[in-house]
């Protein structure tokens, strides 16, 4: 690379990872290394080395992922490289030049043992191995993680998760927006299909919306992309996540095995949340707690990349060449409505208990026992229930204004008394709906909001569970994305229950039929019991901080 070459790729670095200064190297860049796999494919990589004098105790970091090696985390490649870090950053198999076909997920763990262990062969291999990326390039670091010979020295884990059937199949609703969304930009980059994607990136694509619209769901892929996709058609087919396609690419069974160093970094908006803070909870069960990032994000925020790879080098820096990183706790978590951040010794922090607010006939919130009565509302498949915001693949994907939206008959709303004093969040709100409908099969969508004084209804987090419905009313459990929320004094806490967000999640037909083929719909009647000895209650997890 030039020395204009090189300014220019310092510019581009300071205006994609702000509040990052780019490190003292310059770079140089070999580009489709062919790395070999078990199999006699070959996977295309591309090799990024500081120039000049390094320190030798730097790892080398190896990414690994299906979305190009020419995009916003070529810049954060080319950060860490800068830094002091030799930086392999690969395609995975069937994108972007390597060999194969791409299957999300299920050949992740056989080519990353594959790629570390001729990472460990090469001249330029500097003694130790890091692991670093976001999202999918998080799972396939997951992949590799706990392997006895193989398993990555560090691993640097960002807006990631072990086992993506558990999102595609949230407690058993499916997962439409993400999912379809996903699979139509990675059928247009595996088809260099570049003006649609990137149109799509700047706008909502109309295909796309039509699509979400369509039944039965294994024909939603052909309405976005013009054909079936294999994976997707997979994903649609395979309900439940016990059953093999699923268990065979899951690496949660595995995370309490890792040993090595971990650094995480998540967003209160992040698709991922619930399941990346059970693995850290997974990993500080076992005595190896990682050091843990939470900021207001979601899971594309801008702001997140320049903070995840500063992050990164301060805390490989300090792992492998002893350079103190300056951070004093564990975990550092942004606390929303109040907006500030915290350092806190563990997540949840020391201090939270569970407060029962019931649910009201009257539409009441609050601590005081319920006095009985129901709650009712229809559900019509038909006219689903919208989402309103909440945790997405999209750049926007923080808290909105649910006032409007609550006054759809489709949505009961619960809400507590002015507050007198702040009340604080902290950790994953369990909602306890006694629920019945009149159909086989329901879906119980729960969402807490901040109510402003001048009325503005704000997202804080929200759940959802799809339940097999029978003639009486049933304990329905579920929990909502974790939160560290203030809700000020002058404020009011309140609860939605409804019985779908289209397209987030997939509208639920009623019938309990296989989504795979399901066209039907079926009105629901809907029942929320506030029995005195059973109430309906979301347990609230308040800190004293």
């Amino acid at each position: 690379m030039s020395t204009l070459g090189q300014r220019f790729s310092r510019w581009m670095q300071s205006r994609t990872l702000t509040g990052l200064t780019p490190g003292p190297h310059d770079i140089t860049i070999r580009k489709d290394l062919r790395v070999p796999m078990d199999d006699g494919v070959d996977l295309l990589a591309d090799l990024i080395t500081p120039i000049g004098e390094t320190d030798p105790r730097l790892p080398t970091i190896v990414i690994r992922g299906p979305y190009g090696r020419r995009g916003p985390v070529a810049g954060e490649a080319r950060a860490l490289a800068r830094e002091g870090f030799p930086v392999l950053f690969q395609s995975c198999r069937g994108t972007w030049g390597s060999g194969g076909v791409f299957t999300p997920q299920v050949d992740e763990q056989r080519d990353g043992l594959a790629t570390h262990r001729w990472v460990r062969e090469q001249p330029w291999f500097t003694g130790s191995v890091a692991t670093f990326g976001p999202s999918y390039m998080g799972y396939t670091q997951w992949a590799v993680a706990a392997d006895p010979e193989l398993a990555p020295d560090a691993l640097c884990l960002l807006v990631t998760m072990p086992d993506f059937g558990a999102i595609t199949w949230d407690n058993g609703a499916f997962a439409l927006r993400n999912a379809l969304g996903w699979t139509q930009m990675m059928d247009r980059m595996i088809r260099r299909d570049m003006l649609p994607l990137g149109l799509a990136m700047i706008r909502p694509d109309p295909k796309l919306g039509r699509a979400f619209g369509v039944l039965p769901l294994s024909d939603g892929d052909t309405a976005a992309t013009g054909r079936a996709v294999h994976w997707y058609q997979d994903w649609v087919g395979h309900e439940r996540l016990t059953d093999e396609y699923w268990t065979q690419q899951s690496h949660t069974a595995s995370v309490p095995s890792v040993t090595a160093p971990v650094n995480m970094i998540t967003g209160w908006y992040d698709i991922f949340l619930p399941w990346q803070l059970r693995n850290h909870a997974q990993l500080a069960a076992a005595g190896r707690a990682p050091r843990l990032t939470i900021g207001a994000w979601g899971h594309t925020s801008r702001g997140m990349g320049g903070v995840a790879v500063g992050e990164a080098v301060a805390f490989l820096k300090e792992q492998f060449a002893g350079v103190p990183s300056g951070r004093t706790a564990l975990v550092r978590a942004y606390r929303t409505g109040e907006e500030e951040w915290h350092d806190l010794p563990a997540w949840p922090p020391p201090g939270v208990a569970a407060e029962a607010w019931n649910l009201h006939a009257d539409g009441r919130l609050s601590t005081e026992p319920t006095a009985g009565g129901v709650t009712a509302y229809v559900y019509d498949p038909a006219d689903p229930t919208p989402a309103v915001g909440g945790p997405s693949l999209l750049p926007n994907s923080g808290p909105v204004d649910n006032a409007a939206h609550e006054s759809r008959a489709d949505v009961t709303v619960f809400r507590g008394e002015v507050l007198t004093e702040p009340v604080t969040v902290a950790g994953e709100p369990v909602a306890r709906i006694q629920f019945r409908s009149s159909q086989p099969s329901a879906d119980v969508f729960v969402r807490i909001c901040d109510v402003h004084p001048d009325g503005r209804s704000m997202t804080v987090c929200d759940g959802i569970r799809r339940v097999v419905s029978d003639d009486g009313f049933d304990e329905v459990t579920v929990s909502l994305w974790p939160t560290f929320h203030r809700f000020d004094a002058g404020h009011r806490i309140s609860v939605q229950v409804s019985s779908g967000a289209h397209p987030r999640y997939a509208r639920n037909p009623g019938s309990g039929s296989p989504a795979f083929d399901a066209v039907t719909l079926h009105r629901a009647e809907q029942e929320i019991s506030h029995d005195e000895f059973r109430p309906s209650f979301l347990d609230l997890p308040v800190w004293a901080g």
